[in-house]
């Protein structure tokens, strides 16, 4: 009986031995778990010699007795880990490949509803447009108390936002304006008008506003003095796109707010956003209108009591890809009623400056054949019209919604 006994563990030894060399040159094909488990089951008192050998024997005899193959299982860490913001699902074929394939899943920020390449909205002018035909100093029916009501803040202004630094004017004779120039008609006789303009900016001046705000009009007037171009960004009430980026850009929705990208400066404060454009475009010094403090401020007020409010209040409307262009100034009460509707619709606009003894008044000659303001350029529909009433009905039925 011994000695059968003897004989079979001898048998035991050799099949171990064999089969060492050959799991040893196999994949593990036993789980975390169980091994974890057979782990935790081991005798302390085994060397770690023993212990190895210990884990070998199960999986030796897996090759003995021909137990089927268990899933490869990848060697993942058994530590815990904290799972990221970010979800990854991989999956491997082995544990000696990289992963094929993964998926990965994010929450995008929400951004503010500028229109992009991947949301761009086609414009297109309402049925059956036709451009109006310019009429000077016409005022349709509709439109005669809006006229007036804009035309009180020259009476409380004084005119300011109306002519340029600089501007003066003379009766000159026909034979001393050539063709093709512009120049003002008074009867039978000409004004040539001329001003003095300093250093013009490369790119336009940044500014956003609204139209019911005495302090925005207050630097809207100073625009038209130093005859400036600048990209207007309105900041109706409730507006969603461009007071939250003020916020953002300069730390709280305040208003105006000017940046300069030419010089990199950005600021808060009429006053101060009026002394750095004069010193920056201008002779240096602040017009008369403009230097009374708080005086300045209350004129400024009373001259938008005509319009009650108009231009401050958000409109629902589609964002366009681009700004449209209008020629205008701040002192035409033509050009204010067509303002108010930009803001209200939060348009962005470039406004090319052209108050009395502009040069760009020559330039609008050029371009269209004839001067009138407002002037409108719509670049998303390519509309070029004159008229404030049509321009007024066309930006509702193109923007708003």
């Amino acid at each position: 009986m011994a000695s059968d006994i003897r004989t079979v563990l001898r048998y035991m030894s050799y099949s171990l031995s064999c089969t060492n060399n050959r799991v040893s040159q196999q994949p593990l094909f036993v789980s975390l778990h169980k091994t974890k488990r057979q782990k935790r089951e081991l005798p302390r008192s085994l060397s770690p010699i023993s212990r190895k050998k210990n884990l070998n024997q199960p999986q030796a005899m897996a090759g003995v007795l021909n137990i089927p193959k268990l899933p490869l299982l990848s060697p993942f860490p058994l530590r815990k880990q904290s799972r990221p913001f970010i979800s990854i699902k991989a999956s491997s074929e082995s544990s000696n490949s990289q992963a094929n394939s993964a998926s990965i899943s994010t929450k995008e920020e929400q951004k503010p509803s500028f229109a992009s390449s991947s949301t761009v909205t086609t414009f297109a002018p309402p049925p059956n447009f036709k451009p109006p035909e310019p009429k000077r100093f016409a005022v349709r029916p509709d439109k005669v108390w809006d006229i007036l009501g804009a035309a009180l803040a020259l009476f409380f202004r004084w005119g300011t936002g109306v002519f340029v630094s600089g501007y003066s004017a003379s009766v000159v004779s026909e034979n001393e304006i050539p063709p093709g120039q512009y120049c003002l008609e008074l009867g039978g006789s000409k004004v040539k008008e001329t001003s003095k303009i300093g250093p013009r900016p490369e790119k336009p001046i940044e500014i956003y506003e609204f139209e019911g705000c005495p302090f925005c009009r207050k630097v809207r007037e100073i625009v038209a003095v130093l005859d400036l171009d600048v990209v207007f960004y309105p900041c109706p009430k409730n507006g969603p796109n461009f007071r939250p980026k003020v916020a953002q850009m300069g730390g709280k929705q305040q208003f105006p707010y000017m940046v300069d990208p030419n010089t990199g400066v950005a600021m808060y404060e009429s006053d101060e956003i009026i002394k750095y454009l004069v010193a920056k475009y201008g002779d240096g010094s602040v017009p008369f209108m403009l230097s009374l403090g708080l005086l300045t401020t209350l004129t400024a007020g009373f001259a938008m009591i005509g319009r009650m409010g108009r231009g401050t209040s958000y409109i629902p409307s589609k964002l366009p890809p681009k700004p449209l262009e209008i020629w205008s100034y701040e002192g035409s009460p033509f050009c204010k009623i067509v303002r108010e509707v930009l803001v209200e619709l939060e348009l962005p606009h470039i406004q090319r400056s052209c108050a009395r003894g502009s040069p760009k008044r020559q330039i609008l000659y050029e371009k269209a054949g004839h001067f009138q303001v407002p002037y409108l350029e719509d670049p998303n529909t390519g509309v070029q019209m004159f008229e404030s009433a049509e321009i007024v009905e066309y930006l509702k039925a193109t923007y708003a919604q």
